[in-house]
């Protein structure tokens, strides 16, 4: 697991590249090499976890000195690719760094689709002057890059070096109207006109054969199972077998391995595997809330360990901790999010990177398996009577319900355009709220949800809860949940593993009939199934609480702070954003009406526009953005 930062015709040295030392602590090195009259440089920072010795230094090159790559993450079967190369290659070490560099020169780059992991890797060909940038499946791992007007390019794990190295950057306001309305920010846009990042299961090809730069291809490469009715009686042994060989597999490594514990069954089952495989004793990590919150899972998680047999440890936070940190979270994960549990992440990375340096942890298992609401929702939907169906938010509206889920999704269920439901259950700011908050209509969450829509197949799918499902896990898990915990974790040194995502595992599930994975009144239910093999029905049983943060509470309780903090004038913030509406959007949440997402969002917002321009890192050259131009 590391950080790498590359680019064509634009010279950094090692203080750039010392930006990401906290993804790769261990060791670094930066090479250049000409192709056809271009410098293209590579450099890389090391968290050491397989093969600790020197021949896991990158950049590496293969022995013919024709193909160089730089690497972050890891590639899980490795070992099962070295197996399939020509005899005779003379292997330096055992690390899949050096696996995948001899795997792509054997067979080409869309070989790719072979590898089980999680990882962004750049890799020059200089047999053919092409560059080639790739992002695992999933999106576990980030990858940016910056195509210049002189003819160079910046692509880098993180945003932060790009910005020391690009000047003039400007802000992309019609992102921001995307964050608004779907809590992040889907690739391949940021909110700067000219970062840009990789989608999920895609590569870029980079012609540096002429004159100019050439973006040649922005190719798809990942595989979509096709549904397979198998054995009734079989399939949850089935589904056992390729969760502990998923477990199995993201057990390999060099250095300790720990678990993120919460009180849910996910982290659960995954650590009940990962113990019964895992030579010494596990080691779980937990965060909860001072006082008395509904969100705490400390004592559900110490239960937990005790029942497995983990050692557990355990920090609390509290409101004054929220305000402390949040606007180091927005500096870390360096893009605006409505997704208050990274506030929990922080702390949570912090504890454990003090005992390992690698975690596995549950995500995954909601969006891949059916966990949330809104896929009921939409099962739910198809036996409603198309005439009812549109009435049914006016009588949700006339019952007075407060309940921002309730609301959302019974205005999703009346619209008949599959992309515009789906944006309506993901919105946290509707398209009219967008308008009066920046003046700017959002234009393009509905392509980039195209986009997946027709680069998946979902037309293939039969059933609108499997095109969701797949569109959740390539969507909301990559530019949400995975990019804050990759980048907050990694902030500390510390790499983060997800079983559930593992590629063979979330191929056999996307097989599966959705019935498999979910009714209208529960999800993953195969996963639950399979669990009462192995868990206790106390652990299998409890309500889920999700990995959240006690902010409707503390925002109400410190709705002052959160004014002065919004309100003020002649912020960065008062210059985009209709402050009027913004207090209205905090008066509602003191009225009952739960705005925590959309309140959060915007500290999120004002947060990173403060840090990103008047208070920039000393080592960021380029002048910052210039808000003014929208007072």
């Amino acid at each position: 697991m590391c950080g790498i930062l590359g680019s064509v015709n634009c010279h950094f040295n090692q203080s750039v590249l010392d930006l990401l030392k906290h993804r790769g602590p261990d060791d670094f090195g930066i090479e250049e090499v000409d192709v056809n009259g271009k410098k293209v440089r590579f450099g890389q920072r090391r968290l050491s976890i397989i093969d600790l010795s020197p021949a896991g230094h990158q950049p590496m090159f293969t022995e013919c000195g024709n193909y160089m790559i730089i690497l972050n993450g890891e590639i899980y079967n490795h070992l099962e690719l070295r197996e399939k190369l020509p005899k005779g290659i003379n292997f330096k070490g055992h690390s899949d760094t050096e696996t995948l560099l001899y795997y792509l020169k054997e067979y080409e780059i869309n070989a790719i689709k072979d590898l089980n992991g999680i990882f962004a890797f750049a890799l020059l060909d200089r047999t053919n002057n092409k560059l080639f940038l790739a992002r695992d499946p999933f999106g576990v791992k980030p990858l940016y890059y910056f195509i210049g007007e002189n003819n160079d390019l910046v692509f880098s794990s993180e945003i932060r070096p790009i910005k020391t190295l690009c000047n003039n950057l400007s802000f992309h306001k019609e992102a921001l109207a995307s964050v608004l309305r779907l809590r992040f920010n889907p690739a391949s846009d940021t909110l700067y006109q000219q970062i840009k990042k990789i989608h999920p299961g895609h590569f870029l090809e980079i012609d540096l054969n002429n004159d100019k730069i050439l973006l040649q291809h922005h190719s798809f490469y990942g595989e979509i199972p096709k549904t397979v009715n198998y054995p009734t009686n079989e399939v949850v042994n089935m589904y056992g077998q390729k969760l502990e060989e998923a477990v199995k597999r993201q057990l390999l490594s060099d250095v300790k391995v720990g678990m993120l514990l919460s009180g849910g069954i996910d982290s659960a089952l995954v650590a009940a595997i990962a113990q019964k495989q895992y030579s010494d004793k596990l080691k779980a990590f937990t965060i909860g809330f001072e006082g008395n919150f509904s969100e705490d899972e400390i004592e559900d998680a110490a239960e937990t360990a005790d029942i497995l047999g983990l050692e557990h440890k355990y920090r609390k936070i509290s409101f004054t901790d929220f305000l402390d940190i949040i606007r180091k979270c927005t500096q870390i994960v360096e893009e605006p999010l409505a997704t208050t549990s990274i506030i929990p992440m922080y702390f949570l990375s912090e504890l454990a990177s003090k005992e390992v340096k690698v975690v596995l942890t549950g995500q995954g298992a909601d969006e891949i398996l059916g966990g949330y609401t809104h896929y009921k929702l939409e099962l739910l939907r198809n036996m409603i009577p198309g005439f009812l169906r549109n009435n049914l938010a006016s009588i949700t509206k006339f019952a007075g319900t407060r309940n921002e889920n309730i609301l959302r999704g019974v205005n999703a269920i009346g619209i008949d355009n599959e992309i515009n439901r789906f944006l309506a259950v993901y919105e946290v700011f509707t398209e009219k709220e967008i308008i009066k908050l920046i003046s700017c209509n959002d234009q393009l969450s509905y392509q980039k949800i195209e986009y997946l829509y027709k680069t998946l197949k979902c037309e293939t799918k039969k059933y609108p809860v499997e095109r969701m499902l797949s569109l959740d896990a390539r969507l909301n898990l990559s530019d949400d949940l995975l990019n804050y915990t990759d980048k907050i974790t990694m902030n500390f040194s510390l790499e983060c593993r997800v079983p559930m995502l593992d590629l063979e595992l979330v191929k056999f599930i996307e097989s599966l009939p959705y019935h498999l994975k979910l009714s209208l009144l529960e999800g993953k239910l195969i996963h639950k199934r399979y669990a009462h093999k192995i868990l206790p029905d106390k652990i299998i049983n409890r309500k889920k609480k999700g990995f959240l943060s006690p902010t409707n509470k503390w925002f109400k309780d410190e709705a002052d702070i959160i004014e002065e903090i919004l309100l003020t004038k002649g912020t960065n913030f008062s210059k985009v954003f209709n402050q009027s509406f913004v207090a209205e959007i905090i008066k509602l949440h003191l009225q009952g009406f739960n705005k925590e997402k959309q309140i959060f969002l915007l500290l999120s917002i004002y947060f990173w526009m403060q840090d990103f321009t008047e208070n920039r890192p000393s080592q960021v050259t380029d002048p910052g953005l210039d808000f003014s131009y929208y007072e």
